[in-house]
């Protein structure tokens, strides 16, 4: 990230900030940086801030990840993540079976309302696909 994106991510953060009513420390302790990371970042003297701090942001702020991480310069995918890699990040507790289980669910929810969802799949949801399907 060059130093006019710099600037204009510390302005776009510290504009949220304000209209969030928030002090710079609020801010800080919300998503677990120290002050002057914070500071630092709004005068625009962070030139390459980490994705993990632009998430804790976007969240913080209630701001779209994906307009931080175009302001910091960062590549955006233009996909969506498999259901099963989403499922893992999300609930890294859930059982497999039950990953299978959701996905089913959805196939029949996608049927019964007429609608072919597409959901994105990996190569071990294509083959726990074809296991369930010949074990029906």
């Amino acid at each position: 990230m060059n130093q006019v994106q710099a600037k204009s991510l510390g302005q776009l953060l510290r504009r949220r900030r304000r209209e969030m009513g928030l002090s710079k420390r609020r801010l800080a302790a919300l998503t677990g940086m120290g002050d002057s990371t914070i500071v630092r970042l709004e005068q625009g003297r962070f030139t390459a801030p980490s994705p993990a701090k632009l998430s804790r942001l976007a969240e913080a702020l209630r701001l779209p990840i994906a307009d931080l991480f175009a302001l910091a310069g960062y590549l955006i995918p233009a996909g969506l993540p498999s259901f099963d890699a989403y499922l893992q990040a999300k609930y890294p507790a859930l059982p497999r079976s039950a990953a299978v289980e959701l996905r089913n669910h959805f196939k029949r929810l996608e049927v019964h309302h007429g609608l072919q969802l597409d959901l994105p799949t990996s190569d071990t949801e294509r083959l726990d696909n074809d296991q369930v399907g010949a074990a029906a």
